[in-house]
């Protein structure tokens, strides 16, 4: 979806819309929209989040909009209005008081996506355009909400039509818009080159797995390196899960997305940042070449890992692609990932958990998090439970006999390959809205992603 086209930069003949919450309404009945009192009142118009109501013009055209924002609790909540507007030009007459025209717009882009690749009569429908607010920062809010797109793309692409080559693909193409250098070491050649873990999970599929390997920016700068799981479709292997469980599997590469939409989002701003992106993309299959629970497998950094659960791999590859990332001592190192069922547990699917040891780190995502209204929350890398990961025959194993703090656990699993990074934080994202609220449709999601980008900017433009 080209997001310019979702947008308009004449205001001539366009529809005003009055963003109320239910408390602003009252006033505006008396006022500006007095003319309209009646109808409204009696269209039972609250100021409702979410909801939408057109107003009559005498000659039969819409004269207005009003959209309700509720308590204005919810900060995407005019991005409910694409989904319910008949095509033609929009501007806002009245804005919503906690929100600036970088907010209005990005809300205004993310309303109107649709993933729409499978649906040929839905591509050629006409869209309602917004007027740019005045205040709107155009450039970043389109790469923002490209960004958003390609990330819930990918998540939403079914894995018939993404296996570890089209990720891969999908990432070329995203380092050369960018004249980013990317490598990417296939099959057997991770066994030459040593990424054992990232090879055994996908030797089970036909489909050869990859490290997927972007770096962008001059050398001299901060290292900023982002590692994302790129695990195509994930059948639990040997410990096959229930066909219930893989049915949203496509998913489990929304690390891998979420870094990449992360990614555009730097090189186009050009942050001065020595960027690289890793991805250990991989099908986790059930064949005779699948890896076996009780297996021990030796890692890219040398520690050895006995198998508990052939479906605790995202932990595996992402191990391998970690002490990659670590060797060159990033000043930071963020890692996201679909990891655990008990983050989900933990904190639901729209609060994705982070770990991280450093203070300023946690202090500066939890700021953005809530300036940028992109939800997250910290927990904690308790020490406590670092022997719950360990192996009686081996130096780790992957999946804990005990079902408790799951998401802890694997986080402290992830950790003990990170050494030399100045900063690190790992996010256990969902990558999924598991229910439709304005702007986030049921599907994938780049979850973390504006809050992280906008920490980051605030972080290299100092």
């Amino acid at each position: 979806m080209n997001i310019s086209e979702l947008f308009a930069t004449s205001a001539r003949n366009a529809v005003p819309i009055y963003a109320v919450t239910n408390s602003t309404l009252e006033p505006l009945l008396g006022g500006r929209l007095e003319a309209h009192a009646k109808w409204i009142k009696a269209s039972a118009f609250t100021g409702a989040a979410g909801k939408v109501l057109l107003l009559p013009g005498a000659d039969g055209a819409i004269a207005g909009v009003l959209v309700g924002l509720g308590n204005d609790e919810d900060a995407l909540a005019t991005a409910a209005l694409p989904a319910q507007l008949p095509p033609g030009t929009y501007a806002y007459a009245v804005t919503p008081g906690s929100h600036d025209g970088g907010r209005v717009a990005l809300s205004w882009a993310l309303g109107s996506y649709a993933y729409t690749r499978f649906k040929s009569a839905d591509r050629a429908r006409e869209r309602p355009v917004l007027v740019w607010p005045a205040d709107a920062d155009q450039r970043d809010v389109t790469r923002v909400a490209r960004g958003m797109f390609l990330a819930r793309d990918l998540v939403n692409t079914p894995a018939n039509e993404l296996g570890p080559a089209e990720l891969a693909r999908a990432a070329g193409e995203v380092a050369g818009e960018h004249s980013a250098r990317i490598a990417v070491i296939e099959g057997r050649d991770l066994i030459a080159q040593n990424y054992p873990m990232v090879w055994t999970v996908g030797a089970g599929s036909t489909r050869a797995p990859r490290l997927i390997d972007v770096r962008w920016g001059d050398a001299s700068l901060p290292r900023l390196t982002l590692v994302g799981k790129g695990v195509c479709f994930d059948s639990g292997g040997l410990d096959i899960k229930p066909s219930s469980a893989m049915l949203t599997m496509k998913k489990d590469m929304g690390g891998a997305a979420a870094v990449l939409a992360l990614a555009h989002m730097i090189m186009d701003a050009k942050l001065p940042v020595a960027l690289r992106v890793l991805v250990p993309a991989v099908e986790n299959s059930v064949s005779g070449d699948a890896y076996r629970p009780g297996d021990v497998l030796k890692s890219r950094k040398g520690i050895t890992v006995e198998i508990g659960n052939t479906d605790a791999e995202g932990r595996l590859v992402l191990a391998d692609a970690l002490t990659e990332g670590d060797s060159e001592a990033p000043d930071l190192m963020i890692c996201m990932a679909t990891l655990t069922g008990a983050a989900r547990v933990a904190t639901g699917f729209d609060l994705p958990p982070f770990f991280t040891q450093d203070e300023k780190l946690a202090g500066d995502l939890m700021a953005a998090s809530v300036r940028e209204a992109d939800a997250m929350w910290r927990l904690p890398l308790w020490r406590g439970y670092r022997e719950l990961i360990d192996s009686k025959v081996a130096d780790l194993n992957n999946s804990p006999s005990s079902p408790n703090g799951g998401a802890i656990t694997a986080a402290l699993f992830l950790e003990r390959f990170v050494e030399k990074a100045h900063a690190f934080a790992h996010f256990d994202i969902a990558a999924w809205n598991e229910r439709a609220r304005p702007g986030r449709p049921i599907g994938g999601e780049a979850q973390a992603v504006r809050a992280i980008y906008a920490m980051l900017k605030a972080r290299y433009r100092q």
